[in-house]
C-alpha cells in the first residue's frame, strides 16, 4: 500500500470535508487494514502522526523551501509511516536512507494537493523492489499513485470516490496506441 490520504486542513473534495474529525476516522479505518499489508506507506502530514498506529520506522521526504507554515515556523518535510519489513534488507540487498531529499513541485492537474511524480516513483521504489507487488491507493486523487506503479511495472489497484479526481487518474494513466498499418494487415 501507498497512499496519500487526507490531512484535515479544511479542504472540500467534491462530498468529502478534509476535517480533523473525518481524517481521525479515516486514520482508524486505515490502520485496521495496515496488518493485511504486506508493507504499507502512508503520509499523513506532520499534524497527524498521531492518528495513525505506531509504524515500523517513519521514513521523511524532505525539502528545501517550506511550504506549509505549522506550529514551528514552516513545515520543510513530509512523514511517511511503513509498515512491514525494509524489502532492501528483507532480500539481503543493503541498508537504504530513510530519507528522500527531493525539492520538486507537483504539476497542477486539476486536484489541490497532487503529489510530485519524482517524490511518489522514489518513495515507491523504496518500499517495493518487486515489480509484480501489486500496489494499493486507497486515496487515488489524481492517480499518481497508479502512474508512477504503471511506470514502474507494478500492477496497482486505486480506489478514490470524486468522479472528477476518477477522471483525472484516468487521463493521466491513458496511453497512445498506435495505429494499425494496412501493410501489417495484408
Amino acid at each position: 500500500m501507498l497512499t496519500d490520504p487526507p490531512y484535515g486542513i479544511g479542504l472540500y473534495y467534491g462530498e468529502f470535508v478534509d476535517s480533523q474529525a473525518n481524517v481521525a476516522r479515516i486514520a482508524q479505518r486505515l490502520g485496521r487494514h495496515i496488518r493485511d499489508q504486506k508493507r504499507a506507506a502512508i503520509t499523513p502530514g506532520t499534524q497527524n502522526l498521531h492518528l495513525y498506529p505506531p509504524p515500523k520506522w517513519i521514513l521523511a521526504w524532505t525539502y528545501n523551501a517550506g511550504q506549509f507554515p505549522c506550529v514551528w515556523g514552516f513545515n520543510c518535510w513530509q512523514p511517511i509511516l511503513v509498515y512491514g519489513s525494509d524489502p532492501y534488507l528483507e532480500a539481503s540487498k543493503g541498508s537504504r536512507a530513510d530519507t528522500i531529499h527531493m525539492n520538486i513541485p507537483s504539476e497542477p492537474n486539476g486536484h489541490p494537493c497532487p503529489k510530485p511524480l519524482a517524490v511518489w516513483k522514489r518513495i515507491m521504489q523504496r518500499i517495493s523492489i518487486d515489480a509484480g507487488e501489486t500496489i494499493l491507493d486507497p486515496f487515488v486523487g489524481s492517480g499518481t499513485t497508479l502512474l508512477c506503479a504503471k511506470e514502474l511495472g507494478h500492477p496497482a489497484i486505486g480506489i478514490e470516490l470524486e468522479e472528477k479526481y476518477c477522471e483525472i487518474a484516468a487521463n493521466r494513466l491513458t496511453q497512445e496506441v498506435l495505429a494499425f498499418s494496412n501493410e501489417l494487415s495484408t
